[in-house]
């Protein structure tokens, strides 16, 4: 009778917590929020995307070009993390995504399209019309946002990492010639992410949208270093790879706290995806 009863009441505390635990699952980069009985999620930040838009870069104008677009992207991130609290933690109005969410994206947007526009008309190319690309929809729960990541360059990315998918191996490590700017590739991470609690998605997302802007770094730098070639053979690797490798480490183990601060179980194997990135 005893073992009945206790079989009974954990029987009955672990359908109460597959019901009330909500966490947040990783689709594809989009921020979802969902429950053991699949309740509604949290939508994301539908915005047009930019790089594809943008034709006859100036070299010089490259690196500029391509760190707004990492703040681009990393402005999507951030509003995608604002979406899954309040999906997870609802509060205002009818109004309050547009108003606190969207309508703040939108301006930091307008200022970001700005300022490619005059990246590019200080190299000496003509200003392109940027400034309808800076309104932001929803996406429905699930949808991931579309991004500048590598759009255009063989990888489209996704809101939750927009860096390259994969890794090309080790090759491309040397420089470039002058005028043939590389990019990198690194492992994703947002698409190998185990479940996410809520309370740590914010945190995660954070992180997600560092290693984005990381690699948009290293992408600019690469772009420098075709319009002006400097080190010997070796100075991508040691100055550009090696250095976004280890900065890669540091978030990625971030993410990693996060995750284990909420639920003890730490992802350890995910630092593996720090490395190896490479430039082809």
């Amino acid at each position: 009778m005893v073992r009945r009863t206790q079989k009974h009441q954990k029987h009955a505390a672990l359908k109460l917590g597959g019901v009330g635990v909500l966490a947040v699952v990783l689709l594809g980069g989009g921020l979802t929020l969902a429950s053991a009985d699949d309740a509604a999620g949290a939508q994301t930040a539908n915005c047009p995307t930019v790089r594809d838009k943008l034709s006859n870069v100036p070299a010089a104008a490259v690196a500029g070009v391509e760190q707004e677009l990492a703040n681009l992207d990393k402005q999507i991130a951030e509003a995608n993390a604002r979406l899954a609290q309040q999906a997870a933690n609802p509060q205002g109005g009818a109004n309050f995504i547009q108003n606190a969410i969207l309508g703040p994206l939108a301006s930091k947007r307008t200022a970001a399209l700005d300022r490619i526009g005059i990246n590019i008309n200080r190299a000496g190319g003509q200003r392109p019309d940027l400034a309808s690309l800076a309104t932001c929809g929803l996406n429905s729960a699930g949808v991931p946002s579309a991004v500048n990541g590598n759009a255009g360059n063989g990888n489209a990315g996704n809101a939750g990492n927009a860096g390259n998918a994969g890794n090309a191996g080790n090759a491309g490590n040397g420089n470039a010639g002058a005028g043939v700017a590389q990019r990198v590739s690194c492992p994703t991470v947002a698409d190998r992410l185990p479940a996410v609690p809520a309370q740590a998605a914010a945190e995660v997302q954070r992180e997600l949208a560092n290693l984005d802007s990381q690699i948009a770094e290293a992408n600019a730098r690469l772009a420098r270093q075709a319009a002006n070639p400097q080190g010997g053979p070796n100075f991508v690797r040691n100055a550009i790879i090696g250095p976004l490798e280890d900065r890669r480490v540091a978030a990625i183990n971030r993410i990693a706290t996060a995750i284990g601060r909420v639920n003890g179980n730490r992802p350890a194997e995910l630092v593996n995806l720090a490395r190896p990135c490479s430039a082809s």
